[in-house]
C-alpha cells in the first residue's frame, strides 16, 4: 500500500502540472528519504538502504540531490506498476542512446537513456502539490519549488510517515519495443494496464507454478502492481481460493484471474485508490473512496457480500489473507 491504482491517481494527478515545469529549488528535509538514491561516483548500495543513516552519508545524499535536480526541467510522468518516474528533459553528462548506438554496445552493457527523478511510495509516501504558500503538511521529507509555464510557482511535497518510501535521481535505461525505465524498476515484470502486457506469458506462467494463487499474484517478477488489497480483492472475483497453485488452475480460470485483476483495478482508479488511516491520498491531500467497494479484503468475519458466508482471515506472511471460505474453495485436483 499505495497500489498500481494509487500511484495511478497519483501520477494522473502530478501530470498537468509538473510536465514541462522547472525545477526552481530543492530542499531534502531528511536525508532518509533518499535511501534508494546514490550520488554520482559512488557504488549503488554503499552507505545503507535502510531509514537509519549516517549522518555524512545523509548529508552527501542530500548535498547530490538537491545540485542535481535544481535547474531541471520536468518531462511527462510514467508509472510501472508501484515505481512512478518523472524524466528530465536534459539531464547533465547523459543524453538519449539511439537505437543503433544500443546495438552496438558490448553484450550486457546496460545503455542510459537520461535520468529520472523516480519515486517509491511504500507504505505511507505521499506527493502532494501545494501553493508555495501553503502550510506545511505533515511528515514532509523532501521539499522541490517548481515554476510551470501555465501553472506558475508550486511546491511539490514528498511527505511520508513511516519512511519506508524515497525519492532518487537513477539512470534510464532503454526498454523494448518503446520507451525507457529507470534501472531500479527494471526487474519488474509489466502491469496489467500496460499496452505492452503479455496476457498468453502470464496465464502459461501462473499454470507452470505450484506455488499458492496469491503468492504468485504478489510476485512482480510475473506481474507488477499488485499487493495484498488487490490480490484479495481479484481472488474473490475470480472464485480462487488464496492457497490454490497455480498449477491447478485451468487456462480458463487463469485467464480470469487476469481479467479481474484488471477490473478491480479499473474500479478502484475510477474510485480514487484504497485509503486507510490517511497514509494514502491523492496529490490534492484527498483520500480515495474503494474501502467503501471492497468485497474480501478487511472483512474478516463479515458476511461475504456474494453468499452470505463468513469471510474468513488468515495470517500470510506477516499481513493477512481475506477470503471466502464458500465461495473460494481450495481445488482438490490437479487440472485437466
Amino acid at each position: 500500500m499505495p497500489e498500481l491504482p494509487e500511484v495511478e491517481v497519483v501520477r494522473a494527478g502530478l501530470a498537468p502540472a509538473v510536465t514541462g515545469a522547472r525545477v526552481l529549488a530543492v530542499e531534502v528535509m531528511d536525508p532518509r528519504a533518499l535511501k534508494r538514491h546514490t550520488p554520482l561516483g559512488e557504488q549503488p548500495g554503499l552507505g545503507g538502504h535502510g531509514r537509519t543513516l549516517s549522518a555524512e552519508t545523509g548529508r552527501s545524499r542530500a548535498s547530490d540531490f538537491e545540485r542535481r535536480l535544481t535547474g531541471q526541467t520536468l518531462q511527462a510522468p510514467l508509472r510501472r506498476g508501484k515505481f512512478m518516474w518523472i524524466p528530465l528533459a536534459d539531464p547533465p553528462g547523459s543524453a538519449p542512446v539511439s537505437p543503433g548506438a544500443a546495438a552496438s554496445l558490448a553484450p550486457g552493457t546496460a545503455p542510459t537513456a537520461g535520468t529520472a527523478l523516480l519515486a517509491h511510495l511504500g507504505m505511507s509516501g505521499q506527493l502532494l502539490l501545494r501553493a508555495t504558500d501553503a502550510a506545511d503538511d505533515r511528515h514532509v521529507r523532501i521539499r522541490t519549488w517548481i515554476e510551470h509555464p501555465e501553472h506558475g510557482e508550486l511546491r511539490l511535497d514528498f511527505a511520508d510517515q513511516r519512511l519506508f518510501g524515497s525519492l532518487a535521481l537513477d539512470a534510464l535505461t532503454p526498454t523494448a519495443p518503446l520507451g525507457a525505465i529507470p534501472q531500479q524498476a527494471a526487474h519488474i515484470a509489466r502491469d496489467p494496464l500496460d499496452e505492452h502486457f503479455d496476457d498468453g506469458a502470464f496465464v502459461a506462467a501462473i499454470r507452470s507454478r505450484g506455488v499458492g494463487a496469491k503468492k504468485l499474484l504478489l510476485d512482480q517478477r510475473l506481474v507488477s502492481g499488485v499487493g495484498n488489497i488487490y490480490a484479495d480483492e481479484t481472488l474473490w472475483r475470480a472464485r480462487v481460493h488464496p492457497e490454490a497453485p497455480g498449477s491447478s488452475l485451468t487456462q480458463r480460470r487463469a485467464a480470469s484471474l487476469l481479467h479481474h485483476m484488471r477490473e478491480v483495478f479499473a474500479q478502484a482508479l475510477a474510485e480514487g485508490g484504497t485509503s486507510f488511516d490517511e497514509q494514502y491520498v491523492n496529490v490534492n491531500g484527498q483520500a480515495g473512496y474503494f474501502a467503501h467497494s471492497l468485497n474480501a479484503y478487511g472483512r474478516g468475519g463479515e458476511a461475504c457480500p456474494r453468499c452470505g458466508g463468513p469471510i474468513k482471515r488468515v495470517p500470510f506472511g506477516g499481513r493477512s489473507s481475506h477470503f471466502c471460505p464458500r465461495c473460494q474453495r481450495r481445488p482438490s485436483a490437479p487440472n485437466t
